[in-house]
């Protein structure tokens, strides 16, 4: 094959990267060892739902790459949602100072740079951090999450799901840990003797196994993760004020100690998502850019059925407008089924200083089209804020390969004032529905019999969650239900609308009187009648079996 001059090596470059409709600029292409600012490499916004890769070795420059890219998506007003594992990413609030280092570097790529600020929301995952606490219940976590942070074998998931079922059919609400705890303390005990042998496939030592598992992550601290108000997705989807999409970073400060329980996590935030989410087709944007920071704790030791909810998830989310990146080290820590769905790919320089190494080298290599680059050499002395790429163009085709001199960001890289994240959390119209955890009645309370037995009353109801909203966030709540969800909005103007009147009023459940089966009878023999009646009465929606998502997930209680 004939050698190609350098010339032709950036014609193919610019032939291949000029496209019609917005773009995220990613850089100017390296030739012969040589900056071009007039070849620049960019990605398609209409493409960014087709998902992808961003890699490289420790070091090399992948949190800056997802910390520029997310600042151009912002601008283009879409909401973007970023795993902050080191604290690097806040520093997406506070402007960057320009010096003559940083200039040069902008002006020898052609990017026009100034500092500047992006619409920033600060969650941190139950509140184990500075952000607005974000929960999720159990019921709408699911068994198969939930195995998985309790690493339980396939038979004990199995069993699990059956556990969850039988909560789901019988009216039990499984909003944290001690509910479910409750659950199987009930199945394991004599009482619940003849509901457990009606399971079929949970034997009693499989449900005492779960039941220390369980009891183990209480002990770890991690019941503060589970709970309401539970957090409602669509809040990803908000943009500001002045139409930049707003930039979520979940604070994970103590992702070390807890790896699984924070990936699998990230991993309910979208498999939610993928539930609620209409159908969209081709769109000119993504409705949301999602990236999966760490992308190899998801995949670590993973059930099949994780995996095969994990691929289903990735392959039909682009389809409602969500583009997900992957952020790893090297293709390698991603399944093949998933690896085949990302079209998008930003390699960084990956090292090989073992036979290992070097495996992870050639299998990287074997996953770009051919290129007028010697890709191995290429991938082991790229740069710092360097990076081979290729991207999915406006046809569907790949572009060509094209090592990248990267855009600098024009927000702080690192961390922002912890002044600035404090208030802005405190500023945030999040806080009053999601500060204050709460505890409504559920499975606990329904087996402990903590409602008044004499009268068959309910306990009263605690507080709404998700109260106290201000009218600008309704608006922008109502925008995003029926223009994005694309469902009329379940939002209320008048507080009356926040009130459960199932609640305050159970004698007037809809349940038939006669209908004494199921837990409510189980539970009333042992006892007493008044429990039966409360069971029955606190019932309300729970009173029929959830239909469960790809992950086992379950429908969440939208605060309305």
């Amino acid at each position: 094959m004939a050698i190609k001059s350098t010339a032709d090596k950036i014609a193919t470059i610019q032939k291949g990267y000029t496209l019609e409709g917005p773009t995220i600029e990613l850089g100017a292409a390296i030739i012969d060892g040589e900056v071009h600012k007039d070849a620049p490499v960019r990605l398609p916004l209409s493409m960014m739902n087709r998902h992808g890769l961003v890699a490289g070795a420790t070091g090399t420059g992948k949190t800056v790459t997802l910390h520029m890219m997310a600042e151009q998506l912002s601008t283009a007003g879409v909401p973007v949602f970023l795993a902050d594992i080191k604290g690097d990413l806040s520093g997406l609030a506070t402007a960057a100072t320009g010096s003559e280092k940083l200039i040069a570097r902008t002006d020898g790529i052609g990017q026009s740079w100034s500092g500047k600020t992006f619409p920033v929301e600060f969650l941190a995952l139950g509140g184990d951090g500075h952000g607005i606490p974000v929960r999720a219940t159990i019921t709408s976590f699911g068994p198969v999450l939930l195995s998985r942070i309790m690493e339980l074998n396939d038979t004990q998931e199995s069993s699990l799901q059956l556990v969850f079922h039988f909560a789901d059919k019988n009216g039990l609400e499984l909003i944290d840990l001690k509910d479910l705890r409750a659950v199987i303390q009930f199945l394991t005990s004599k009482e619940g003797k003849d509901e457990l042998e009606e399971l079929g496939g949970l034997s009693k030592a499989t449900a005492g196994v779960i039941l220390r598992e369980l009891i183990t992550l209480e002990a770890q601290g991690m019941e503060k993760f589970f709970g309401e108000p539970e957090f409602d997705t669509a809040e990803l989807l908000r943009t500001a004020p002045d139409g930049r999409g707003v930039i979520t970073c979940l604070e994970l400060p103590t992702l070390q100690t807890k790896p699984m329980l924070f990936s699998t996590f990230l991993m309910w935030l979208l498999a939610d998502l993928f539930e609620d989410l209409p159908e969209a087709g081709d769109l000119d944007k993504p409705k949301l850019v999602f990236f999966l920071d760490e992308a190899h704790l998801l995949f670590n030791g993973a059930s099949k059925a994780f995996l095969d909810a994990i691929t289903t998830t990735v392959r039909l989310i682009r389809s409602k407008g969500v583009g997900i990146f992957f952020v790893t080290q090297t293709p390698k820590d991603v399944p093949a089924e998933v690896l085949g769905q990302l079209a998008n790919r930003v390699q960084h320089a990956l090292r090989a200083y073992t036979p290992e190494d070097a495996k992870a080298l050639k299998a990287t290599v074997s996953t770009f089209p051919m290129s007028d680059y010697d890709l191995e050499e290429t991938l082991t002395s790229a740069g710092i804020g360097e990076a081979v790429i290729t991207v999915m163009n406006e046809k569907g085709a790949p572009t060509p390969v094209a090592l990248t001199r990267l855009r600098a960001p024009e927000s702080v890289m690192g961390p922002s004032a912890d002044a600035l994240i404090a208030s802005t959390v405190a500023g945030s119209a999040l806080l009053p529905k999601y500060g204050t955890a709460v505890d409504n009645i559920s499975a606990f309370e329904k087996i402990a019999g903590k409602a008044s037995a004499e009268t068959g009353a309910a306990a009263p109801a605690p507080p709404a969650p998700g109260g106290g909203g201000s009218p600008d966030v309704d608006a922008e709540a109502r925008r995003i239900e029926e223009e994005i969800l694309g469902r009329p909005s379940s939002r209320p103007a008048p507080a009356p609308e926040r009130q459960e009147p199932a609640r305050q009023e159970p004698q007037q459940s809809p349940r038939p009187p006669s209908d004494d089966g199921g837990l409510a009878g189980a539970l009333g023999g042992a006892l007493g009648g008044g429990l039966k009646s409360m069971a029955r009465s606190l019932g309300t929606q729970l009173g029929r079996e959830l239909l469960r998502g790809v992950f086992g997930t379950a429908p969440k209680r939208r605060r309305r």
